[in-house]
């Protein structure tokens, strides 16, 4: 085997261990042993990372499928994700690439491809971004900071679909490089965190105001679990906190959960429930807020909160038409934030 790529963002410690400041477990890592990701290994009390050379899948996407749905609607995205995941959630519809570590013991399997070769595929096909998806962006966080570099080079952005585990720094790092991101906001209870993705909530929300913090742009899904996440109460703090402390404009995308993984046994989401979400969102002052996984339950369309125009036709996945001038409705003038060219 190669010698492994060298990780970013960590110190030296004692006894040849090494402390991580990528993402939110900031692990110490002893010689010969992995992080809690199992894709940073401490290779004779250097950090070395399994992910660079492992992509899992490359794919053409709608930019509307991370979601993002005031980024550039109607292009196409690049989506590549590597094997790993700092989480182990146990509802994940990804979990045969995102765990693919965990079940190996260590390690990662895929497709070398280097930073070049994706620019290049992205600008074959067309496609306007780059979006590090599937799996966790975090744990491949040194392909998507070479990839995301030289795709600014050569005039495409770039989009995190991530857990928001990332630390501080992390998001610091990459600022330079990612013009979008969506964050999954899983639950509001520090317990649900623990016991369902094996993480803690303080970190997520630290990485979220760092986001707004730096200036990306910032969109927010919570897939609705029945019996997880569902209260009123829950969804409720959840939208109080994205428009208190990160702001009214960030989209609110709610999903419907479907059984997978883990939790095949838990039933999918009530439509009535996402309506009380969608209700909630509103009430608690989130100018654009969208429902996820379910077609027709609720218009996908952004419409203008001033004057109530509609200002992009969506249908799914599909940007039928927008109607933005400058950013703007071009009834009222009301500015509406996101990235529309």
């Amino acid at each position: 085997m190669s010698e492994l790529h060298k990780a970013m963002l960590w110190s030296p410690d004692e006894e040849q261990r090494v402390r991580c400041e990528l993402c939110g477990h900031r692990c110490v890592i002893a010689k010969s042993r992995y992080g809690v990701c199992r894709v940073r290994e401490n290779v004779e009390g250097v950090l070395r990372t399994h992910s660079y050379g492992s992509v899992v899948a490359v794919n053409v996407d709608p930019i509307e499928k991370k979601p993002l749905f005031h980024f550039l609607p109607g292009t196409k995205s690049l989506s590549i994700a590597a094997a790993g995941c700092n989480f182990q959630c146990e509802f994940c519809q990804n979990w045969q690439i995102s765990q693919l570590p965990q079940t190996r013991g260590g390690g990662a399997k895929g497709e070398a491809v280097s930073p070049e070769q994706i620019v290049s595929a992205a600008l074959a096909h067309d496609c306007k971004s780059i979006s590090y998806t599937y799996t966790e962006p975090t744990v491949f966080f040194e392909l998507a900071y070479d990839t995301g570099k030289l795709a600014h080079e050569r005039g495409l952005k770039n989009c995190f679909v991530s857990n928001g585990y990332l630390t501080p720094l992390a998001v610091e790092t990459i600022a330079p490089y990612l013009d979008a991101i969506n964050v999954d906001l899983k639950a509001f209870r520090d317990e649900t965190y623990r016991r369902v993705m094996k993480a803690r909530l303080e970190p997520v929300l630290t990485c979220l105001r760092a986001i707004v913090k730096q200036g990306i742009w910032l969109e927010v899904t919570t897939l609705v679990v029945p019996g997880m996440n569902d209260s009123p109460e829950e969804l409720r703090d959840i939208a109080r906190f994205i428009s208190g402390e990160l702001g009214p404009h960030v989209p609110w995308h709610v999903s419907r959960f479907h059984g997978d993984y883990h939790m095949t046994d838990t039933p999918a989401t009530p439509t009535e429930t996402l309506r009380m979400a969608c209700d909630i969102g509103r009430r608690e002052g989130l100018r654009f807020v969208y429902s996820g996984n379910v077609t027709g339950l609720c218009d996908e369309s952004t419409y203008c909160p001033s004057c109530e125009e509609m200002l992009v036709d969506r249908y799914g996945f599909s940007v039928r038409e927008v109607r933005l001038q400058d950013g703007a409705c071009p009834n009222c003038g009301e500015g509406i934030e996101g990235i529309w060219a």
